[in-house]
C-alpha cells in the first residue's frame, strides 16, 4: 500500500479508469463477435453489425483505450474475417 499521498490518488484514479476501460473493451469484443457470427449466418443485418463493430472499435482508439495503431489492426482483421465468412456463406 502506498504512503505518498500522491500516489494513493493516483491508485483511485488508475482503478476508476481500468474499471472504465474494461466495459469499452468487452463491448468491443461483444459487437466484434456479433459482426462475425453474422457475416457467418448470412443474416441481412451483418452489414448493421459491421458497422457498429468499426463504430465501436474507433470510440475505443479515440478513447485512448486501444492504440490507434490496434484499431487499424483490428478493423483491418475483422474486415478480412467478414469477407470470408460472407463469401463462404453465399456459396
Amino acid at each position: 500500500m502506498a504512503n505518498i499521498k500522491s500516489q494513493i490518488k493516483r491508485n483511485r484514479q488508475n482503478e476508476k479508469r481500468r474499471l472504465a476501460n474494461k466495459s469499452v473493451r468487452s463491448e468491443l469484443r461483444t459487437r466484434t463477435k456479433a459482426a462475425v457470427a453474422a457475416a457467418e449466418s448470412g443474416a441481412e443485418n451483418a452489414a448493421e453489425a459491421e458497422r457498429a463493430a468499426m463504430k465501436r472499435i474507433d470510440k475505443a482508439a479515440n478513447k485512448n483505450v486501444i492504440h490507434r495503431n490496434a484499431a487499424a489492426r483490428r478493423k483491418s482483421r475483422l474486415a478480412k474475417r467478414l469477407a470470408a465468412a460472407s463469401a463462404s456463406a453465399e456459396a
